[in-house]
């Protein structure tokens, strides 16, 4: 059974979708959320604008295999960790939810996202000896196709990592969403599992499978909300590569 749509602003697309896309949820919020997502547009919108923020949160980090005693180290912090929270007792970390928006709710996960990245990225500088390791980058701009728009858009291709960028572009249609597809050759294009919506001012930083290979076009078009396995429409942005 899914939540029916309520016309107004959804209370728990401020309050649930950004702790969603970042992994803050716990069980039972999450499945609660899941639910949600099901019946909600607005909050479907909110959680396809925001998880690609999430996802490109250690972008351009280097690969590189950890020493043998990282995971002795990282694992006794966490059980230090877990001794504290067991001392304070079992209700030490429960803060009152609907007090404050996601916001606030966000930053807390935000500061571990990015320590995290941060940390990863200076133990690879420091595992590789200091040495400065450069990740090549590559940029290709794309075509968009938005009457009375200066919009821009390009794809960002970071080590093995792809983001399509936007600047400028319109929301999509009412009841609609933008869909990735690739393009290989001359044949039909397939679709991936990559919607999205724009900010406000038309912003957008989208993750693309990297899969590449074989791969001549990135193409975006609007599609029904749920995306479609063949294109309904023209493409608004297209990329060749």
């Amino acid at each position: 059974m899914t939540t029916p749509i309520d016309p107004r602003a959804c209370e728990r697309r401020e309050q649930d979708a950004a702790p969603y896309v970042l992994g803050a949820l716990s069980e039972h919020e999450l499945e609660s959320y899941r639910q949600h997502l099901g019946g909600c547009v607005e909050c479907a919108v909110e959680v396809a604008a925001l998880q690609p923020v999430a996802d490109s949160l250690a972008l351009g980090v280097v690969r590189v295999d950890a020493p043998p005693d990282l995971r002795a180290r990282l694992m006794a912090v966490v059980g230090g960790e877990a001794e504290l929270l067991h001392a304070a007792g079992h209700e030490a970390d429960i803060v009152p939810r609907r007090r404050m928006g996601w916001r606030a709710r966000l930053a807390p996960a935000l500061a571990t996202a990015v320590a995290l990245a941060a940390g990863l990225l200076i133990g690879a500088l420091a595992i590789n000896g200091g040495t400065n390791t450069v990740t090549r980058t590559q940029t290709i701009d794309a075509t968009v196709v938005a009457p009375g728009h200066h919009a821009t858009a390009v794809l960002r291709k970071v080590g093995s990592h792809v983001v399509l960028v936007l600047t400028g572009m319109p929301a999509p249609p009412a009841g609609h969403i933008y869909e990735v597809w690739l393009e290989r050759g001359t044949q039909a294009p397939q679709p991936t599992d990559v919607l999205f919506s724009v900010t406000h001012s038309g912003g957008g930083s989208v993750g693309v499978p990297d899969v590449l290979k074989g791969v001549s076009k990135v193409l975006v078009t609007a599609e029904p909300l749920g995306g479609s396995l063949k294109p309904t429409r023209e493409p608004v942005i297209v990329a060749s590569i």
